[in-house]
């Protein structure tokens, strides 16, 4: 069965650069980003690894723990990981799986037939601290990933976990965001006694708790 969102995150056991880890263990009372590259040593890929190794400390603010995966070794990781510390400049700081039964990839449906039937795409699982998957983002494997985009999503994700708002199209961490329907106003009244603005008697927009 495909995984959806809401779900609970397929739990394993795999070999990874940073050795065993069982999966919701590791992930604890932390959030995760679980992402799969189709393979080693590919142009990238490399980039995409890098640039999560740079923006790691970003995540780490967050509570979020990042793993990678690919259907190669991990003796074949260690390698690569050369490469993408001298091209990217900067060393790759977070596990990443090696799946060469493709057992992982099997549980999250990484492998698209119709797209490639040997290798992951590029599949992105956000997973909250219930270990329920809270996003899922699929990029075809001659896009490279938006991590920028991943961080704004997990923004979003952690505010809305904890007060009654939702974020507007294009949101960042500080802006406005807005009421959920289903508060009403004497509800909202309590939770947000600053007021907001009522543009339309669904679209009422209220600055972001906490800032």
């Amino acid at each position: 069965m495909p995984i959806r969102l809401g779900d609970i995150a397929p739990d394993f056991t795999a070999e990874t650069t940073h050795g065993t880890v069982h999966f919701h263990e590791w992930l604890g009372s932390s959030w995760g980003v679980l992402f799969s590259h189709p393979k080693d040593f590919t142009p990238v890929c490399t980039t995409e690894l890098g640039y999560v190794a740079r923006i790691k400390p970003e995540f780490d603010k967050r509570n979020v723990k990042v793993i990678g995966l690919s259907v190669d070794s991990v003796e074949s990781h260690h390698r690569w990981e050369g490469d993408i510390g001298e091209t990217q400049g900067c060393a790759v700081n977070f596990p990443m799986i090696g799946d060469p039964d493709r057992v992982v990839a099997s549980l999250y449906d990484m492998i698209h037939p119709n797209a490639n039937d040997t290798l992951t795409v590029r599949s992105v699982f956000v997973i909250g601290p219930d270990k329920k998957v809270k996003l899922m983002i699929t990029y075809p494997a001659s896009t490279g990933r938006n991590f920028d985009e991943v961080l704004r999503v997990i923004d979003s994700l952690q505010l809305t976990a904890q007060h009654k708002v939702a974020t507007p199209a294009n949101w960042k961490h500080g802006e406005d965001v807005i009421i959920v329907p289903a508060v009403n106003d004497a509800d909202a009244a309590v939770l947000f006694p600053g007021g907001w603005n009522t543009v339309k008697p669904y679209l009422r927009v209220v600055k972001q708790p906490g800032t």
